[in-house]
């Protein structure tokens, strides 16, 4: 689902934004807040549900670093965390790239 697809456009946005807005009326920001991250997590996996393991690895790795960073404040923890999540974006973003051009 691409975000100028008429499925986004006219389907899945209003949902996600009635439901939002329903939920916010209600007083009840923690299940609009869960709301909208289900529903991202649900138009991320549209396009390739097995990338959802990908994403949700990635938020327990930095949940688990911001509860270590909260302990210790630690300049060797939040350099670890960092350099992860810039090593996976980095991959993601240049691997073909530099494989392409090797090959």
């Amino acid at each position: 689902m691409l975000f100028n697809s008429y499925v986004f456009i006219f389907l899945f946005l209003p949902i996600t934004l009635i439901g939002f807005h329903l939920l916010c009326r209600y007083q009840q920001h923690t299940a609009a807040i869960s709301w909208l991250t289900g529903a991202s997590l649900f138009f991320y996996g549209w396009w390739n549900p097995i990338y959802l393991v990908l994403i949700l690895s990635s938020i327990a790795f930095n949940y688990t670093v911001g509860l270590i960073l909260d302990r210790t404040s630690s300049k060797t923890v939040l350099t670890l965390g960092a350099s992860a999540n810039l090593a996976l974006i980095g991959y993601f973003k240049y691997a073909n790239f530099f494989i392409e051009n090797i090959n």
